[in-house]
């Protein structure tokens, strides 16, 4: 692509994502809905005015390690210690369940072979932290136990993910299962969660050190953005989503920084507050251009309507895929039904971790034109719906909450 065509597109991007952003925020529809719709209707679904092409996925991938940093840098770390064991309980019924359910679908019901279907299960298996955490923050309730227990989940859910990828990966090249490569990427990633925030949090150090001396400005956004972005490639060297050396880079520079060795350092709020303000800006430059390119990934046009196979497929496999989360919800006990549907509804979404499952299954031709589309269907479906639900779900709680202190 020659430059000039690709700065005009991506002022399209941009200008599209704002404006659909904010025409739906004015019905109380949460933004994010608005820059994934912008993305469809410019995109191959619609009028295929922009396509997906590398550059604007890499911007995309930016976007997210950004978002993730955000949400990173925000995570109040001592309340999510408080949930306990609860995050890892959803992540692995959201797992389980889902992959289960979506399997069986496939191969006990479709006849669909041993391979298609793990792929099938395991495409279930993913949950959109980025668009799960940006609704429940436009709705003011990021720092709610509910939203803790689902963050947590969803990082769980996504390292998860990464092995049971891995799996799948060899046994689709017909190289079987080596339980030694499993344990090796899982305790890489494990070790990276571990050290990654220990690491950031002393580079910060010296930025903080530096950028009080600097008579240059724009040191602090610029070598923070560096920072970020030398995690996530460190967080893809171990085997790990980029995205989760965003999420450790923004741990360790938020206000709570309580990790194994975090007594060690001094936390600087004031520090820590700066960094947040700087970061926003930039952060809101790339994100919208992440929803937009998911809006963009789902051609509707591949979708051949008229084919009842797809149609009885993706029904059946997006029952499975909205039980599999909703019951993730469920194995908390010991708390309040409207907590255990709240974590159940947040669990839903697919998004971009869904996208990546779905697209890998076709580039290594496991997934047939209908049943990529079927796929492409329900990710489609369970991300651009259950933002509505979640605004719904939490308008009529605060409704009755206020209705019992009267």
């Amino acid at each position: 692509m020659q430059i000039h065509n690709f700065l005009l597109q991506l002022v399209v991007i941009l200008i599209a994502a704002r404006f659909f952003g904010e025409f739906v925020a004015r019905f109380k529809v949460p933004s994010v809905i608005g820059e994934l719709l912008a993305g469809v209707i410019l995109g191959p679904s619609l009028f295929n005015i922009i396509e997906p092409t590398e550059i604007i996925k890499l911007l995309a991938e930016i976007g997210i390690v950004l978002l993730l940093f955000e949400v990173g840098i925000g995570t109040d770390f001592g309340e999510l210690t408080k949930t306990g064991s609860k995050p890892f309980l959803v992540a692995i019924v959201g797992v389980v369940a889902p992959f289960i359910l979506g399997f069986l679908v496939s191969f006990q019901i479709f006849n669909l072979s041993l391979l298609v279907s793990l792929f099938i299960g395991s495409t279930l298996t993913a949950t959109s932290i980025g668009i799960t955490m940006r609704v429940l923050t436009e709705l003011k309730k990021q720092t709610s136990d509910e939203a803790q227990i689902v963050l947590g989940a969803a990082v769980i859910d996504d390292i998860i993910g990464i092995i049971v990828l891995s799996v799948l990966f060899e046994f689709s090249q017909g190289e079987g299962i080596s339980f030694f490569n499993i344990s090796k990427i899982l305790l890489l990633i494990c070790l990276f969660l571990l050290l990654a925030p220990i690491a950031a949090k002393l580079i910060s150090g010296i930025i903080k050190h530096y950028s009080a001396k600097s008579e240059i400005p724009g040191l602090l956004p610029s070598t923070i953005v560096a920072l970020i972005l030398f995690f996530a490639w460190l967080a893809h060297i171990v085997g790990a989503p980029e995205l989760l050396g965003g999420f450790a880079a923004g741990l360790a520079l938020s206000r709570q920084f309580i990790l194994p060795l975090g007594s060690f350092f001094h936390i600087d709020e004031d520090f820590s507050h700066r960094v947040e303000k700087k970061m926003k800006p930039i952060v809101h430059l790339f994100a919208p251009i992440f929803f937009f390119t998911i809006g963009l990934s789902i051609n509707f046009r591949e979708i051949n309507w008229e084919s009842g196979f797809i149609w009885l497929l993706s029904l059946s496999v997006l029952i499975a895929a909205i039980l599999g989360k909703l019951f993730s919800g469920f194995v908390l006990f010991k708390d309040k039904n409207w907590t255990k549907w709240a974590v159940g509804i947040a669990m839903i979404p697919r998004g971009e971790v869904g996208l990546i499952f779905a697209e890998m299954g076709r580039n290594g031709n496991i997934f047939d034109k209908d049943i990529y589309a079927a796929m492409i269907l329900v990710i489609a479906i369970t991300t651009i719906f259950t933002p509505f639900v979640m605004r719904a779900f939490y308008s009529r709680r605060d409704k009755e909450v206020i209705k019992k202190l009267k």
